[in-house]
């Protein structure tokens, strides 16, 4: 009999991905909401979201096996609404928004590892005289309690940019803040949990630096299992943008065991239960010293392709077992590469974008650099500073997956594509503050 999984947001990138899991022959997979209504939209919906999903759910005749999803909140809280619809395993809409409460999460995670967690606070930034109530002395880093790929994300290093800061997070922060109230309204809550501390909050926390790097895992009957670690590599100003995930990791093994130790701890005591997970750790190889930055309840679509590379199967198929209860076959190595690496292609200041690649042209440069995978995320005329969902210091213009055996090898062959990929930009003059549409 076929198994049928629903796939929130699903597109041709994930169509291709779930291709590669084993037993991808036997499902049947089916888009639940629009990839357009859940990832970077102008707004959330989330009641009318809810409604279309479980209507799409009870519509089919075919049953519902598994229902999965690969984007951060709030594909992270309505899985927990659709599953708990239909009756299957998975963390409840609770502790969903818990994990992906930047504060509340801290606090849990505080409970159980201490000496990993960085000074922090939480900020009401509609609050008068906030410098009063501020505990920590600058710099701190200053975002909104949900939110994702560092969209209102500021390093604050004095009291001229904490006050720029909180100007735009008050005018923008109710794209996370709305919809996750309407969905606290549906959760119950345990007593250690401070909602009056809502999605409207931000968090202040101290920064952190060193060997940055994600676990991917899951959690199933109260186990939790970590099946890869992937390294993330940063630049620009404050070194705050990713321009790099590597698989597998060059961390020492003794800095990953002791980061899965934690790791087994923090997850549960967020009350997670049949999810996959990543989590977000800093190694300070100077002191020695592990930073938990912070955890999210579903596999990283960055990873996936790097997994099918070396893995020899997206760890989607992760994500499959777990919703089905089986028991995931990760790790494991049958790929055809030793390493992979996804490429984030950045641009530092606000531009047009004058020419970008055709198909023909992206299909002629894979074909010239076998085992890669490009991406464009602009198209000509795009001006970058009105482009959604991008961090506040760079703009992501282009994505670059490739698999290889030689990290210097494949660096080289990275800028070898570079040289002849054709996107260009051309400058815009200083427009006086023209923010971006995030």
């Amino acid at each position: 009999m076929t198994t049928q999984v629903f796939v929130i947001g699903l597109d041709d990138f994930h169509r291709r991905q779930l291709a590669t899991i084993r037993h991808a022959d036997d499902c049947t997979f089916h888009g639940l909401l629009p990839y357009e209504m859940v990832v970077n939209p102008v707004s959330y919906p989330i009641e009318k979201m809810i409604e279309q999903g479980l209507k799409g759910l009870e519509q089919t005749d075919r049953g519902v096996d598994a229902i999965i999803g690969h984007w951060d909140f709030p594909t992270t809280a309505l899985l927990a609404v659709f599953r708990s619809a239909r009756g299957l395993p998975g963390p409840s809409l609770a502790s969903t928004l818990i994990a992906d409460h930047k504060y509340w999460s801290r606090l849990r995670q505080q409970q159980v590892c201490p000496d990993n967690i960085p000074k922090f606070q939480s900020v009401d930034p509609f609050a008068p005289h906030i410098r009063e109530h501020l505990e920590l002395d600058f710099p701190f880093w200053l975002k909104p309690v949900v939110g994702f790929s560092s969209q209102m994300v500021y390093r604050i290093n004095d009291p001229g940019q904490l006050q720029q800061a909180l100007a735009t997070i008050r005018q923008r922060i109710g794209l996370f803040g709305e919809p996750f109230g309407k969905l606290m309204q549906r959760a119950e809550f345990p007593a250690d949990i401070p909602q009056a501390i809502n999605g409207w909050h931000c968090v202040a926390e101290k920064p952190i630096d060193g060997w940055q790097c994600t676990l991917e895992g899951y959690i199933q009957q109260g186990e939790t299992v970590v099946y890869g670690v992937v390294d993330s590599a940063r630049e620009g100003e404050h070194c705050s943008s990713f321009s790099r995930y590597e698989y597998p990791s060059q961390l020492p093994r003794s800095v990953q065991q002791e980061m899965e130790a934690i790791t087994r701890q923090v997850i549960p005591a967020l009350d997670l239960d049949d999810t996959p997970f990543n989590i977000e750790f800093f190694w300070d190889k100077e002191q020695d010293q592990i930073w938990l930055l912070e955890t999210n309840t579903r596999i990283s679509k960055s990873h996936s392709p790097l997994f099918a590379d070396v893995a020899g199967a997206s760890h989607l198929e992760v994500a499959v077992d777990v919703a089905l209860g089986k028991r995931p076959a990760f790790p494991r190595h049958a790929g055809s590469h030793d390493i992979a690496i996804k490429f984030m292609l950045r641009h530092y200041e606000d531009s047009i974008v004058s020419r970008a690649p055709t198909q023909n042209e992206l299909a002629q440069l894979e074909a010239d650099f076998p085992g890669t995978q490009i991406q464009i995320e602009v198209k000509q005329g795009d001006r970058l500073s009105e482009l959604r969902g991008q961090e506040i210091y760079s703009y992501e213009v282009a994505v670059i997956f490739m698999g290889g055996y030689s990290h210097e090898a494949m660096m080289k062959r990275y800028q070898t594509l570079l040289e002849r990929l054709p996107l260009e930009f051309k400058s815009v003059p200083n427009s006086g503050g023209h923010e971006r549409k995030d």
